[in-house]
């Protein structure tokens, strides 16, 4: 079976991995271009470029899959199948014509087509979090479903956590697909029950204390980038429910000790191990709230 891969970030590098684990060939690799990372603003590579790379696999990093060169170069490559995740742009009907492409969509489908599935996973409290694999159409996330495989959520509480053990299990899916496609029954979705997530913005990382659960939900969710701040800009880490249900001041302060503070929402307690101000570096909660001459009962807004 020959293979054009695409997929960018590390949940396409872990697929890309056990694909060249198991032998199979991989003729082509397409990736997103390089991107500048970090404050010096470094033109870095993509995981699946840096992987592709080690192991001799030709590269192509397209700004559009709509360019007729890059479809020609596809087609070149003679395909059986194309396998995509997490590539970062649609493909034209004349890439999905040249071979039956299959998609490891990060969610359990119908449910939340589009860019942030397990970010909204974890933002909506689910009981689980998975991994579809599909046959892409023109749609956005809408084709036949091939499988599944999931995991409670309770086991992967936060999105890095999330992330990597969701890699593998899409690695898992790949290779049964792979090795049984020819024998498998594609499902319909049924659109009825289809829900949708946006990319996430740096705003979406806005928190206050009206409630801790939510509070606590998008901590888990945006852990690593957008990450979750108050509206001075304090960025908040180490976040922990303790309470779900009492009823409080908002932002009150309602302990200090060596392991971080807790603080009051209007519904529910959620603690702190270390605050980041605008601009300066990570501390300990406790060392921010004592330049800042706050203790018990003041409020940390």
């Amino acid at each position: 079976m020959n293979i054009v891969f695409m997929g960018t970030p590390d949940y396409a590098k872990v697929i890309l991995e056990e694909l060249i684990k198991n032998k199979f060939k991989i003729s082509l690799v397409l990736t997103q271009p390089d991107r500048p990372v970090g404050r010096k603003r470094v033109l870095t590579p993509p995981p699946v470029k840096v992987l592709a790379n080690e192991n001799s696999i030709k590269v192509l990093q397209p700004v559009t899959l709509k360019d007729t060169k890059i479809q020609e170069e596809i087609k070149g490559a003679n395909p059986d199948i194309i396998i995509v995740a997490a590539f970062g742009q649609l493909l034209p009907k004349e890439v999905l014509d040249i071979a039956p492409c299959i998609n490891l969509h990060a969610s359990i489908l119908p449910k939340y087509r589009g860019a942030s599935p397990i970010q909204q996973g974890l933002l909506n409290g689910d009981e689980y979090l998975g991994v579809t694999a599909m046959l892409m159409d023109e749609g956005l996330d809408t084709g036949d479903m091939l499988g599944f495989r999931f995991i409670k959520r309770e086991e992967i509480p936060t999105l890095d956590v999330a992330m990597s053990a969701l890699s593998k299990e899409a690695a898992k899916l790949t290779i049964s697909i792979l090795k049984n496609f020819d024998n498998l029954n594609p499902i319909k979705q049924l659109n009825l029950n289809a829900t949708y997530c946006k990319k996430i913005k740096r705003e979406d990382g806005l928190v206050n204390f009206d409630d801790a659960n939510v509070l606590y939900r998008k901590y888990c969710a945006f852990i690593g980038w957008p990450g979750v701040f108050l509206e001075n800009g304090l960025k908040l880490f180490g976040v922990e429910i303790v309470d779900i249900n009492s009823q409080n001041r908002a932002g009150e302060i309602l302990e200090v000790s060596k392991n971080g503070i807790k603080i009051g929402c209007k519904r529910g307690i959620i603690s702190i191990k270390e605050v980041q101000p605008k601009s300066k570096s990570k501390m300990p909660a406790k060392a921010y709230l004592a330049g800042q001459r706050k203790g018990v009962g003041d409020t940390i807004l």
